[in-house]
């Protein structure tokens, strides 16, 4: 992971390139700092030994450079790139409460915390290994061309689904617990040959924030006892995998899930989000916006609720898919191709949905998420499918 204050010098240089060099035609103000803060040509194990600006220095960077940013739209009026540039932020907001759940500090708490749990809930004891079908037909995958949308989810398009089977939740602290203790790290046939090479090297037996007692985990601010009705967070692909294939099941196409989380098949046509086109209501729809300390029951937003019936699919954990991480049928870049295509054909796997930890105006259905299989620290956890016989 980046240095907490990387991720605010970052924040700075980016929003200066973008709004206050290339919209608003002005010099950089730190023209010698963009080498540093260079996310693509500075790999995160390089830049704990990047000549990176202090706290203080950091914060004071960043309030110049937002106050030149402020008066550029104040002049020149709104445009996309400012989306572009508030949703980067809000990004980076994520994965720095990543790195501060692997810190573990004592005493820390997430100021904007708050009970999360405002809506309406479903029966009791809901399992992700509960699933709901989906039948066979059309459905219109990624953003629509107007507003703002990042390339990757453009164009948007048509596929023809084969009938399935996905999980009305994510797959559950409870249900992975039962994983753990059917010896579901040992069962080698459960396992790709890669994820297992991966499992042995590193001596995983559990989640990425499980205690070696299973019964707490450890979340940003702390400590908590593992409640058996949240989903279960902190797993790799490879885990995610291997749980699916020990219940006879795999992970879903991230079309699958696009569809078990936006089509109505009434309408013949897809949400914005699962429970329509509007915006998500703190605490009703979803549990985002880094209002808990860590996921909420999975039945604890009925009303977010797809078309299908299917819960949680926007918040509490990121889902990972069986697709690799590639662009659409006529695929375009933009803004630049370092965000979305060099990652293309890179091993990288996609996750849907967001987390507890991402911003509301950041997640949609649609938007796309990836990374290495191996990967745990983000906030991650899974959905089942099966093929519709």
């Amino acid at each position: 992971m980046s240095p907490l204050v990387w991720d605010l010098g970052h924040i700075a240089a980016f929003e200066d390139l973008w709004i206050g060099h290339r919209y608003g035609g002005r010099p950089l103000l730190r023209d010698e700092l963009m080498d540093v803060y260079d996310a693509f040509e500075t790999p995160r194990a390089q830049r704990g030994s990047l000549p990176f600006l202090g706290p203080a220095e950091a914060r004071e960077y960043l309030g110049e450079v937002r106050a030149r940013s402020l008066e550029v739209l104040a002049s020149r009026g709104e445009d996309l790139v400012a989306e572009l540039v508030v949703r980067h932020e809000q990004q980076h907001c994520e994965t720095m409460l990543q790195t501060l759940a692997l810190a573990r500090l004592p005493g820390y708490s997430l100021s904007s915390a708050r009970p999360a749990t405002n809506g309406r809930r479903m029966s009791p004891h809901l399992s992700g290994l509960d699933l709901v079908a989906v039948p066979v037909g059309e459905v219109t995958i990624g953003a629509i061309a107007d507003g703002f949308a990042y390339d990757n989810e453009r164009p948007q398009h048509t596929q023809l689904l084969s009938g399935f089977l996905i999980g009305r939740a994510p797959v559950s602290n409870a249900d992975y617990l039962e994983f753990v203790m059917r010896g579901g790290y040992d069962h080698r046939n459960w396992w790709s040959e890669e994820g297992w090479a991966w499992k042995e090297q590193y001596d995983i037996t559990r989640p990425g924030g499980w205690t070696e007692a299973l019964d707490s985990e450890w979340r940003v601010d702390g400590l908590h006892p593992l409640d058996p009705a949240q989903p279960v967070v902190h797993v790799s692909w490879f885990e995610a995998d291997a749980f699916a294939r020990a219940h006879d099941a795999r992970l879903p196409t991230e079309a699958e899930w696009e569809k078990a989380a936006t089509w109505d098949q009434e309408r013949h046509q897809a949400n914005v989000l699962p429970w329509g086109d509007g915006t998500a209501v703190e605490g009703v729809h979803a549990n985002i916006d880094q209002i808990a300390t860590g996921p909420v029951r999975v039945d604890a937003h009925a009303d977010g609720a797809s078309p299908y019936g299917c819960l949680g699919m926007i918040g509490d954990t990121w889902e990972w898919t069986s697709s690799e991480f590639t662009g659409y049928p006529g695929f375009v870049a933009h803004p630049y191709p370092e965000y979305s295509e060099v990652f293309f054909g890179s091993g990288y796997r996609v996750l849907r949905g967001g987390s507890w930890a991402t911003r509301s105006r950041v997640i949609t259905a649609c938007f796309r998420n990836w990374d290495f299989p191996q990967r745990r620290q983000i906030f991650s956890g899974l959905r089942i499918a099966r093929d519709l016989r």
